[in-house]
């Protein structure tokens, strides 16, 4: 049976593999989404069998219960909860593997052979309770629960440097006392506390980051577990987890034009910014309407679509990609400028586009696109804010300074769908708002988007 399990992990590793390659891509997103199950599903039917379980009736209750939390989940959470539900989704990952590691140490009545399978253990123990409560403070702030602004106090770093000593300590002392459960568990209480204190201070505009970094502490969680078991499909797919997040979680920074340490102790973000018109200092915008924009567009001949957080909440893809077609349909070049951190999770325009049936080659990377805005007649703004705002590029004491934006500021014409004048969640006032050539149409994006078919339609 080894020989068979080892062949059937293989199997599966390559799958997980092929996987994420596919997953680098919208187009083959799917296929390397049902590459992973296949894989997943193959693991886990091995493990059973390799195991001799004779009695599966809490297998097969946890999975019905499961799967069933899945499949409601899948139905019911709006795309603005995504990202929420990706931060559960890691906190849970990261909590499994905690109680494996754990239960694995009482089923072994605290026989622990060898020091690496220690340092496994509390690695598990520690990265995994970490993931679990840094993932529901991420939760709360996504969710609204808890403010979205950093909460920061004096000495906070410096708390969390002795914490981490902490764990290091007892980790040294219970590998020299491995009977001692007491060690393990307050390695878990001192990890639960790391988690909430390291999250607190990462605001709003952070959270793409910290989603991806969570997952990666999830993947790392995984692996230790995997050592403590001596499973290799499990060493493997947590290693694969911990590195892409890793990856991804650099893109993130390189996209933001931050460190990963500015992200996490740069406190960047506010819960709810004020305009410049608000905050005394005297600026003043052009309210138009949608038959205004329709006007604009019947004179256009390319027109670029730059989605943002607004078009999520409003759930505006759907009439968005009405109006893009409507437009293609008038001989208008369409085409949609993706910034990477746009959103609160990483892919969050993507994914919600794509949702709507968003055409995967109308989807251009910011990259791919920043130098047509200057050719551009359109730049149509829904709902972005801080991926739009030129003062990344000059003011050097904003929070956005150094970060790539979208060039929309270079389009002949700018129009911006936004509820009001607030800052984005870095909480700097945009100054292409006051724009002479910025159209602001004020309002519900979905309800805004859809009076402009309707004035397109009428012309």
């Amino acid at each position: 049976m080894g020989t068979i399990t080892n062949v059937v992990y293989l199997i599966a590793s390559v799958l997980f593999i092929l996987g994420l390659k596919k997953l680098s891509s919208p187009k083959t997103a799917r296929t390397g989404n049902m590459y992973s199950l296949v894989g997943m599903l193959l693991a886990m039917v091995i493990t059973l069998l390799d195991q001799g379980i004779l009695d599966y009736t809490y297998i097969i209750a946890g999975m019905i219960i499961g799967a069933a939390i899945g499949g409601i989940a899948a139905k019911k959470v709006e795309m603005t909860d995504m990202p929420q539900l990706v931060a559960l989704f890691n906190g849970f990952g990261g909590i499994a593997s905690t109680f494996v590691a754990y239960s694995e140490y009482v089923n072994q009545n605290g026989v622990i052979n060898g020091e690496d399978i220690v340092i496994s253990l509390i690695l598990s123990l520690l990265i995994g309770t970490v993931t679990f409560t840094g993932s529901l403070i991420a939760y709360a702030k996504l969710q609204g629960i808890m403010r979205g602004a950093p909460i920061v106090f004096k000495g906070q770093t410096v708390l969390n440097a002795i914490l981490l000593v902490g764990v290091v300590v007892l980790g040294v002392m219970f590998e020299m006392e491995s009977t001692f459960q007491a060690y393990l568990i307050a390695i878990v209480v001192i990890a639960a506390i790391l988690g909430v204190t390291s999250v607190i201070p990462i605001g709003g505009a952070d959270m793409p980051v910290v989603i991806s970094l969570l997952n990666s502490y999830s993947g790392l969680a995984a692996c230790a577990t995997g050592f403590v078991l001596t499973n290799n499909v499990l060493i493997i797919a947590g290693a694969l987890v911990g590195a892409s997040g890793i990856i991804l979680t650099n893109i993130m920074c390189v996209a933001m034009n931050r460190s990963l340490a500015n992200v996490l102790f740069g406190a960047v973000g506010v819960e709810g910014g004020t305009s410049a018109a608000g905050s005394g200092e005297q600026k003043t915008v052009t309210r138009y309407t949608a038959e205004d924009a329709a006007m604009i567009f019947d004179n256009a001949e390319s027109v670029i679509i730059v989605p943002g957080y607004g078009l999520a909440v409003a759930q505006a893809q759907h009439v968005l990609e009405e109006l893009a077609n409507l437009l293609e349909e008038r001989g208008i070049k369409v085409r949609y400028a993706i910034n990477p951190v746009a959103g609160r999770m990483p892919g969050h325009m993507n994914v919600l586009l794509a949702e709507a049936n968003v055409s995967y080659e109308k989807l251009v990377e910011m990259d791919m696109i920043n130098d047509d805005f200057a050719d551009t007649d359109v730049a149509l703004v829904i709902g972005a804010n801080d991926v739009i705002n030129p003062a990344a590029r000059y003011k050097k004491n904003s929070p956005l300074y150094g970060m790539p934006i979208l060039d929309c500021d270079k389009a002949q014409r700018v129009m911006i769908v936004k509820r009001s004048l607030s800052t984005g969640f870095a909480g700097e006032d945009n100054e292409l708002f006051y724009d002479d050539k910025t159209m602001m149409m004020f309002g519900d994006a979905k309800g805004m988007v859809t009076e402009m078919v309707k004035a397109v339609k009428e012309l």
